[in-house]
C-alpha cells in the first residue's frame, strides 16, 4: 500500500518517519535539525548510518506532526545541497525497531530463575555476565523495551539506554534505482 492510498487528514497529528539520503558532509546534521527548530517541531528520534549505496548515508528521523507540516519539512530538507533524496512515510508504511540495553546488579541474580524467566519471556538476551552486573539486550518497539524496563526495575537497574528508531519502508523501490533514474534524467 503506497502513501497515496491513505486517507490524508492534513490537521491530524501522527507519527511520521523521514528518510534523508545524503553525502557525508560536516555540518549537514546541524543544517537538517535547524529545519525542525525553525518550525518548532520536536525530533522524537534520529539515527544516521551508512545506506545500501556506498558513500551515501541514511538519516532516519521520527516526528509527530501533521501531514501538511511533514510535507513542508521534507521539501526543505530536500533543498539542502548535500541531500540526495528526502521522503516521508506514516508509521504503518515502515517496519521499525529499537534496541535497548539494561545493566542490573549481579546480586539480583539471587533470584536468577526469575530474571532469566523475564528475559526469556520478553524475547531479550543476556549480553554480558560480570561478577558485579549483567547486561541485557532487547530489540523491539519502544513499548516493548519500556515493558521490560518495568519488569526489571524491582531488581535494580544500574543503567538503561535505548537507541533511536531504525526503519525500512515497505515499498519496493530502492535507493540505487532512484539514484540511477536521477542520473539518467540529467544526462
Amino acid at each position: 500500500m503506497a502513501i497515496e492510498d491513505y486517507q490524508i487528514d492534513l490537521g491530524e497529528e501522527k507519527t511520521y518517519t523521514i528518510f534523508a539520503f545524503t553525502e557525508n558532509k560536516v555540518g549537514l546534521l546541524n543544517r537538517i535539525t535547524i529545519v525542525f527548530t525553525r518550525r518548532h517541531i520536536n525530533i522524537e528520534s534520529i539515527t544516521v548510518s551508512e545506506s545500501e549505496v556506498k558513500n551515501v548515508y541514511r538519516y532516519t528521523i521520527i516526528i509527530k506532526t501533521t501531514y501538511a507540516q511533514v510535507e513542508k519539512l521534507v521539501k526543505q530538507i530536500a533543498k539542502q545541497v548535500d541531500v540526495l533524496r528526502a521522503s516521508f512515510y506514516p508509521e504503518e508504511e515502515t517496519i521499525f525497531q529499537e534496541i535497548a540495553m539494561y545493566k542490573i546488579p549481579m546480586s539480583s541474580m539471587i533470584n536468577g530463575s526469575q530474571v532469566e524467566g523475564i528475559v526469556r519471556d520478553s524475547n531479550a538476551r543476556i549480553l554480558t555476565v560480570d561478577p558485579h552486573y549483567i547486561i541485557i539486550e532487547k530489540t523491539g518497539h519502544s513499548e516493548e523495551t519500556r515493558a521490560l524496563f518495568e519488569k526489571l526495575a524491582p531488581f535494580g537497574i544500574l543503567q538503561f539506554t535505548r537507541s533511536g528508531r531504525i526503519a525500512i519502508t515497505k515499498h519496493m523501490k530502492d535507493l540505487s534505482t532512484y539514484l540511477r533514474e536521477q542520473e539518467e534524467a540529467y544526462l
